[in-house]
């Protein structure tokens, strides 16, 4: 009787393990086709999105507005244009000014000097011929000259006057005479040299015009 009992509670044990491998198994199959489906149902919903992706990114391509940060970017790309722009106008306007400026001061100081020039020049001219050997006037003469070979240094040159037709722009009529020596409104005599300082006029010519 217990070899009996022993042997049907063995087969039932065997039976019970048969029983929960083929339930096991089973499991496992049923689970695997659920992942080929679940994989396959991926497969496809990833495919539609990438199509729809594809379409999207199409329509972005050929149809999308530009976003706020490319507007931003060209605002002020533009904004930054207009400023070197006008930094630009106003450092041409700068040296302009600063030039103008220094032309203006240099005239002026010019005009100033004129005066001591025009002194050498009456001093000189009163030297009697004996006198010129004298140590002092040949001083004189050697100041003059390096003061003129200054201002000629900086663009300083006399204006010419006798002989020359008159020209208001650059000569001052103080006198007419009647001269057959001289042709029609021809310079005859100056009485006040005249200068230039870079092509315009510091000091007009002060002359006596004939005819």
């Amino acid at each position: 009787m217990e070899n009996k009992q022993e042997k049907s509670q063995e087969d039932m044990v065997k039976e019970a393990v048969e029983e929960a491998k083929k339930s096991a198994a089973e499991t496992e199959s049923e689970e695997a086709e659920a992942e080929e489906t679940e994989e396959t149902s991926e497969e496809a919903g990833s495919g539609d999105a990438k199509e729809d992706t594809e379409k999207k990114t199409g329509k972005k391509l050929f149809g999308k507005k530009k976003d706020k940060k490319d507007e931003k970017i060209e605002e002020l790309t533009d904004k930054l244009t207009r400023q070197m722009a006008e930094f630009d106008n106003f450092r041409k306007r700068t040296e302009k000014e600063k030039s103008q400026m220094y032309e203006v001061g240099a005239k002026d100081i010019i005009e100033k000097i004129l005066p001591v020039v025009d002194n050498f020049e009456r001093g000189l001219d009163a030297v009697k011929e004996e006198e010129k050997e004298d140590p002092f006037v040949q001083g004189m003469e050697k100041v003059y000259k390096h003061l003129v070979t200054t201002l000629e240094g900086i663009e300083v040159k006399p204006i010419e006057a006798v002989g020359q037709p008159f020209d208001p722009n650059f000569h001052n009529a103080v006198m007419h005479v009647e001269d057959e020596n001289f042709g029609e409104n021809i310079v005859a005599e100056e009485f006040q040299k005249g200068y230039t300082y870079r092509d315009s006029v510091v000091r007009h010519s002060m002359v006596k015009v004939a005819n």
